[in-house]
């Protein structure tokens, strides 16, 4: 269930999944500017810790996230990825908050291949957080015979951002950013009833982003 955080891994092979997955259709899903609609998941314990998910025969590992097929809504599409990728029902978690806007990234061009450029620019996600009110081994990355992750770990709630795909990074860096106040809107443990609430440090990477990123806007 555990495991050290790799480096990126095999980047290679994750955008060719993805792209794929356009050459396969997806194509007819994607918005007027190019984004194909996403949704990703941010599960936290009692502790505030994330869930980690390594990709399958990969070294790179992620939240869970996916796309939103033709006539579902985005908490629709967040449920039915919970449920494929985590094993996760709607009863096993509760919604703390969500990414009030799309978050945009472009897939660099070279990834793309050259019948869909002009076409895919990348995906645009909103992003939930859930608290798990259910137990750890309520988890089952083989609820479907097409696992996306073979391993999991709990992990503090800022990701390492050099960890991360480098096209993804801004996203997952406004995202937690966004969405980590609601972690403390309401009590969830005796202590934090009577001592209140322990904020983890932002670290610099998240306050400080590089310049030279796009944010996708």
């Amino acid at each position: 269930m555990s495991g050290p955080v790799s480096p990126l891994g095999n980047t290679l092979a994750i955008v060719q999944q993805w792209l794929q997955l356009i050459c396969n259709g997806v194509s007819a899903m994607l918005d007027r500017d190019g984004y194909r609609p996403n949704v990703a998941i941010v599960i936290v314990n009692g502790k505030n810790q994330v869930f980690w998910g390594k990709r399958i025969r990969e070294h790179s590992w992620q939240f869970p996230q996916g796309g939103i097929n033709p006539g579902e809504t985005p908490e629709q599409a967040m449920y039915r990825e919970l449920r494929e990728e985590v094993g996760l029902e709607a009863r096993h978690v509760k919604v703390l908050g969500r990414t009030r806007d799309w978050l945009r990234y472009d897939v660099p061009q070279h990834w793309i291949k050259r019948e869909w450029r002009g076409s895919y620019r990348g995906q645009k996600q909103i992003w939930y957080l859930l608290r798990l009110t259910g137990r750890d081994n309520d988890v089952s990355l083989r609820a479907t015979d097409k696992p996306e992750f073979d391993a999991w770990r709990w992990h503090d709630y800022w990701i390492p951002l050099e960890t991360v795909i480098d096209f993804k990074r801004e996203v997952y860096r406004r995202a937690l950013l966004e969405l980590e106040r609601y972690m403390h809107m309401k009590p969830h443990t005796r202590r934090e009833r009577l001592f209140g609430f322990a904020h983890p440090m932002t670290p610099p990477s998240y306050t400080d982003p590089d310049p030279v990123t796009p944010t996708g806007d």
